[in-house]
């Protein structure tokens, strides 16, 4: 019996995982709401690819796919988790730039989507500005995006385990 046969079932796991996302909203929103921690734009832009893996996980759990379909459930959450750790990756490099070389801090992001073009904000939001560099929040050496590039990591490789297990 190997180590896949004795996790339950597909659905369980979809399920479990969509908890796990959920989980890490809920301590986002603790840490802005009741730790006062304001997001920065990367950290904005790595919720919303938490809050997408939670639903197409979310989605998969209620649909319980096959074979097939745990492949095409496992192909986007590749694609969200990959570009999501991608944005992580970028995030804590920006924290570990020297202060000379850090992005100058933009207007926020309300004033950007009330002023600018949709595909101008998304620039913005990619490129990082000055409040990225905050490394305010640390738990085992890692500050916040180091934690969010190992749990997109894990979630991808998660989704792709359900490709293997059986039912």
């Amino acid at each position: 019996m190997s180590l896949l046969d004795r996790l339950p079932a597909r659905r369980w796991c979809y399920l479990a995982a969509f908890a796990v996302c959920t989980a890490l909203m809920a301590y986002a929103l603790y840490l802005q709401y009741v730790k006062y921690l304001e997001p920065c734009p990367l950290c904005m832009v790595q919720r919303v690819f938490i809050i997408a893996m939670g639903v197409v996980f979310l989605i998969a759990g209620l649909h319980g796919p096959g074979p097939r379909g745990a492949r095409w459930y496992a192909g986007i959450q590749a694609l969200l988790g990959l570009s999501g750790a991608a944005i992580a990756a970028r995030h804590v490099w920006i924290q570990y730039l020297p202060e000379r070389d850090v992005p100058q801090c933009g207007p926020g992001l309300s004033y950007m989507l009330d002023t600018l073009p949709f595909s101008q904000v998304l620039t913005q939001l990619l490129h990082g500005s000055g409040e990225c560099h905050d490394k305010s929040w640390m738990f085992l050496g890692l500050t916040i995006p180091g934690w969010t590039f190992l749990f997109f990591l894990s979630l991808v490789l998660w989704s792709l385990l359900m490709t293997r297990k059986a039912a």
